[in-house]
């Protein structure tokens, strides 16, 4: 496609607004021809910041079936409630509009294979918006495990550690989905952040997969303690029994030998972290700290001085940066969360235009998905081990 894509874009919240009006409209190749929501006020703010900006006034829906029968729609942007990501994509995809879905866990195994039937089946375009995959320590750790640095890879950690107790605690005020899953549902509810750029690193899909997991999950004490404190004249929520644990733990066995631990931590007090660590034959990354240690690296003889190596992945960055964060940082790096999300939407755009395969593609989001639903149903067996599907049916091996 030689022409700019025309894009929709289904559910205008939080994440929606921010990724329209601060980072996706600036990309030169895109026009928004088709905002939807069910809130007629979110429409029309991103509508209205469209025109500000000097773009035409997309058209507007309340319901995305509505928004997919327009014959010059190319693609479709799905930032609504984890619950609809799957319908909404699937609808896409049976409609000829190229698919770029935002994150979130799967509710059932179901789910994940009917998405990965009905791309089979309409072979549409559809990419996973996994943005942690293209963040800059991410891409260099893989550059490095990729060119041999990190030696043998053995044991990848990572998870989703984000104190999210007012966004959760306020979501009938805010709208927001979140509420919902944490009074009902006790999973690695949010798995993708890390396990996505650690699926790159240990190329699950594509000559290794993920073969089973074990989730165990903590009592569920902190968001009840915040309400208590927070929102003392809600009866209701004051009321309400939390099912999803404080932390969840899951340990994944992939095919080819290595072990990964997710944790999800979002209902105690905390700073941020994705938790990123890789361990490898010959070295180590470790995003909490800062810190890369190689084995003979002169910069770090002495085992027990940690003041020598924690802190120190800058040190490393000239050698071994990921070439396309260098140009990157030449051109200037674009909004949203430190420049990765609008690496996403540029390399979905790209590959959508030249006609290339999405570099997470439809196995790579069933499988990740899949976490939650069945780190679900381990928690529920008190830890027990539940295979995880081969969404690729068995092409993994030659990928």
């Amino acid at each position: 496609m030689g022409r700019k894509i025309n894009l929709g874009v289904v559910g205008l919240g939080q994440r929606g607004a921010e990724l329209v009006k601060n980072v996706y409209s600036e990309h030169p190749d895109v026009e928004f021809i088709a905002l939807c929501d069910v809130y007629e006020d979110r429409r029309e703010d991103i509508a209205k910041a469209l025109e500000e900006m000097g773009r035409e006034r997309p058209k507007c829906f309340s319901d995305y079936r509505e928004m997919l029968e327009m014959k010059e729609l190319d693609a479709v942007l799905i930032s609504a409630s984890w619950d609809t990501h799957s319908e909404i994509a699937i609808a896409a995809m049976r409609a000829g509009k190229a698919v770029a879905s935002e994150v979130g866990g799967a509710y059932s195994v179901a789910e994940c294979w009917r998405l990965v039937d009905c791309y089979e089946e309409t072979k549409t375009p559809i990419m996973f918006m996994e943005n942690c995959v293209y963040g800059r320590d991410e891409m260099m750790v893989y550059h490095m495990a990729e060119t041999g640095v990190l030696g043998e890879i053995v044991h990848c950690e990572g998870g989703y550690k984000h104190d999210l107790r007012e966004e959760i605690a306020f979501g009938r005020e805010n709208r927001h989905y979140r509420l919902d899953n944490y009074i009902h549902r006790n999973s690695e509810n949010y798995p993708t952040h890390e396990l996505g750029p650690i699926a790159k690193i240990l190329h699950i899909n594509r000559g290794n997969r993920m073969l089973s997991l074990c989730s165990m999950a903590s009592k569920a004490a902190g968001l009840r303690d915040y309400i208590q404190e927070k929102k003392p004249e809600d009866k209701v929520l004051q009321n309400t029994v939390f099912q999803q644990g404080d932390i969840v733990n899951t340990m994944i066995h992939c095919s080819n030998g290595e072990s990964i631990l997710l944790t999800l931590d979002t209902t105690l007090p905390r700073a941020y972290s994705r938790g990123f660590t890789v361990q490898g034959t010959k070295g180590m990354y470790m995003e909490d700290n800062a810190s890369i240690f190689l084995d003979g690296d002169e910069g770090a003889k002495d085992h027990f001085d940690w003041k020598k190596q924690w802190g120190n992945v800058e040190r490393f960055r000239a050698q071994y940066e990921h070439p396309l964060w260098k140009d990157y940082l030449k051109a200037g790096v674009k909004k949203g969360h430190g420049g990765m999300d609008y690496l996403v939407f540029s390399e979905f755009i790209h590959c959508l235009k030249e006609g290339l395969p999405m570099p997470i593609d439809v196995y790579d989001m069933a499988s990740w998905m899949s976490i939650t639903a069945l780190s679900e149903e381990s928690i529920a067996l008190g830890g027990q081990a539940v295979a995880i599907p081969d969404f690729t049916n068995g092409k993994w091996i030659k990928r």
